[in-house]
C-alpha cells in the first residue's frame, strides 16, 4: 500500500460526527465543534450553457477545510482545482490549474433548541483571493468580499429547511467560467435547500440556488436546481451525489457531483 492510501485509510478511522451538508451550495448555521477538524471534497462536471462557447465544460475539484474555534466559530480555507475544456481550433484547447483561494470565518450565534419555534442562525464573511490564473480563465483577477446568512428550522425530526441570503461587496461569483463575473460589483446570492431523513443512512434533498446583480456590465444572473443525497458510511465519513440543471449564462447547464465529508476528533483547546 503506497503512502498516501495509507493515510487515507487512517484517516476514515479516526472520523466523528459530521455537520456539512454537502452536495448542496446552501450552508447550514452549523459549525464545526472547538477544537475539532473537518474536510469536505467534492468532483462536480458541468456542461455549460451555450453562450459559454468556446467553452464546453468545466471539471471542478474542490477540497474545503474547517477548524472549530472558541464561542461557536470556525475558520474555512478552501481552494479549487479547475479543467476548462473548450471546442476544437480554440486556443488554448484546455485549460487545468488552481483556482483562487477562499478563507473565511462563520459564527453560528444562535442554535435551534427542541420543541422551539426559534430556527437557528449564522453568519459567515468570506474574502476571495485572486491566486488563480485570469489567461487561462481560472481565477477572476479580482479580491472579493462577501457576506451571508444563514437559517435552519426543523419542520419535523427527519425534515429540515435552510435558507440563504448574502452580499458579495467587491469582486464577483465566478469560480472558472461558471457563476457571476466581470467588474467588480456588488452581487446579491440566495438558496433555499429542504432535507429528509429517510433513515440514519440516508438523507435526500433539493435545492434552488441563484445570484443577481444589476450591474449592467456584468450582464449575468445565475439560477440553478439541484437534486441529492448523503449516505452516512459510519460515524465521522459519508459520501453525497448530486445533480444540477440551471439557467442562464452565470449556470451550468446540466452538471453532476460526487463528494465526501470527513470529521477528525478534538485535536486543541
Amino acid at each position: 500500500m503506497s503512502r498516501r492510501r495509507s493515510i487515507l485509510f487512517a484517516l476514515l478511522f479516526v472520523a466523528t460526527p459530521l455537520w456539512a451538508q454537502q452536495p448542496f451550495y446552501t450552508d447550514d448555521p452549523a459549525v464545526t465543534d472547538r477544537g475539532a477538524w473537518h474536510l469536505e471534497c467534492f468532483d462536480e462536471i458541468d456542461g455549460l450553457q451555450r453562450s459559454q462557447l468556446p467553452n464546453l465544460k468545466q471539471n471542478t475539484t474542490n477540497c474545503k477545510a474547517n477548524v472549530g474555534l472558541p464561542h461557536n466559530l470556525e475558520l474555512d480555507l478552501d481552494s479549487p482545482y479547475i479543467g476548462i475544456f473548450r471546442a476544437l481550433g480554440t486556443l488554448p484547447q484546455n485549460s487545468n490549474g488552481i483556482g483562487d483561494l477562499n478563507l473565511g470565518v462563520k459564527w453560528n450565534f444562535h442554535k435551534e433548541a427542541k420543541n422551539s419555534r426559534v430556527p437557528a442562525f449564522g453568519v459567515s464573511f468570506y474574502i476571495e483571493f485572486p491566486t488563480g490564473d485570469t489567461t487561462q480563465e481560472l481565477g477572476s483577477g479580482l479580491t472579493d468580499y462577501a457576506l451571508n446568512f444563514m437559517i435552519q428550522k426543523h419542520l419535523s425530526e427527519t425534515t429540515r429547511m435552510t435558507a440563504n441570503g448574502g452580499m458579495l461587496f467587491a469582486g464577483n461569483t465566478s469560480t472558472g467560467v461558471v457563476g457571476i463575473n466581470g467588474p467588480a460589483a456588488r452581487v446579491y446570492t440566495g438558496g433555499v435547500s429542504l432535507l429528509h431523513d429517510i433513515n440514519a443512512r440516508w438523507t435526500v434533498g433539493t435545492e434552488v440556488y441563484g445570484g443577481y446583480t444589476d450591474n449592467d456590465g456584468l450582464a449575468r444572473t445565475q439560477l440553478q436546481v439541484m437534486a441529492g443525497a448523503t449516505y452516512k458510511v459510519r460515524n465521522g465519513l459519508s459520501l453525497a451525489f448530486g445533480m444540477l440543471g440551471g439557467k442562464y449564462v452565470g449556470s451550468p447547464r446540466i452538471g453532476a457531483q460526487v463528494g465526501f465529508a470527513i470529521d477528525f476528533p478534538e485535536a486543541v483547546r
